[in-house]
């Protein structure tokens, strides 16, 4: 896996749409995989948290939101097939653009809106520096609130997270491999955190 961030890479849509139920994450996979069945079988595919605003129960989409998928560039091809897709999200409608490749770029404060992991703070620190110890990965880690995911179905619990003080190889390899469990879902995957600098 040394490599794998050379060979991972994003693919961004131009998603409209007006509303999703906070759970959409679940329903957004679901729909993924009936169109794109090879995504099911990678644990290595990620798809990126929408930018969302709360509405009640509901999430409202942005104009100019983006459904980004982080893929083995292997994968690129079956996935660009979504370009022009109507999904429905638990009957909430949501239109692709066509799919523009994004090489990622190396930054040193990354951010995560949910990763999964321990239960309570310090377990959960503690586990995240193990992972990014195996990782040969050296950098400092800010938590954030406890987060639940959930629809009728499912239930996610994680923490958002910062790691800061990267180096640009580390940089590139989390943002590739992530932290924690299910990135099908949005979670443990980390994006430039630009707000952050000069933390000691």
């Amino acid at each position: 896996m040394t490599a794998m961030h050379s060979a991972m890479m994003d693919l961004a849509f131009d998603a409209n749409g007006e509303m999703l139920p906070a759970g959409y994450p679940f329903a957004l996979w679901e729909e993924l995989v009936l169109r794109v069945p090879q995504l099911e079988s990678d644990e290595s595919v990620g798809v990126l948290p929408l930018r969302t605003a709360e509405s009640g129960a509901d999430m409202l989409l942005p104009r100019r939101a983006k459904l980004v998928l982080r893929l083995p560039q292997l994968l690129m091809q079956a996935a660009a097939t979504l370009s022009g897709a109507l999904l429905d999200i638990s009957g909430n409608a949501l239109r692709l653009g066509v799919g523009q490749p994004r090489q990622m770029q190396p930054h040193p404060t990354l951010h995560a809106q949910m990763v999964t992991g321990a239960n309570d703070e310090v377990p959960f620190l503690e586990e995240m520096r193990a992972s990014l110890s195996h990782m040969g990965i050296e950098a400092a880690l800010i938590c954030g609130r406890r987060k639940t995911l959930s629809d009728d179905r499912h239930s996610l619990t994680g923490y958002s997270l910062v790691v800061h003080d990267l180096k640009p190889e580390a940089s590139l390899r989390l943002q590739a491999e992530g932290l924690g469990e299910s990135r099908h879902f949005g979670c443990g995957i980390f994006l430039p955190h630009k707000v952050i600098s000069g933390l000691g």
